[in-house]
């Protein structure tokens, strides 16, 4: 996914990240249930900021978490190319 934001960029920027992020979000309006899409990784973030909090392992949710989060993307992805494709 060319968008990304690489971890450097994260953290020198992290303004200019979260507006990259944001941009890319708007599209949620366009999948057909963005609900089922967002509280699962909404959930998954959840868990992991409570099993990381106070503790130094790694941290546990982190798979759910990506995958979640990557399944969202890709959505996103679809989403956008269909609307450009459907206005050429």
């Amino acid at each position: 996914m060319a968008w990304m934001i690489g971890r450097t960029a994260a953290l020198s920027d992290p303004e200019q990240a979260r507006a990259k992020i944001l941009t890319k979000l708007h599209g949620l309006a366009e999948l057909d249930d963005p609900e089922s899409v967002v509280v699962p990784i909404l959930i998954d973030a959840l868990l992991m900021v409570e099993s990381y909090r106070g503790a130094r392992h790694q941290i546990s949710f982190l798979p759910e978490l990506t995958e979640s989060i990557d399944a969202l993307l890709r959505d996103l992805t679809i989403a956008e190319k269909t609307k450009e494709w459907a206005g050429s």
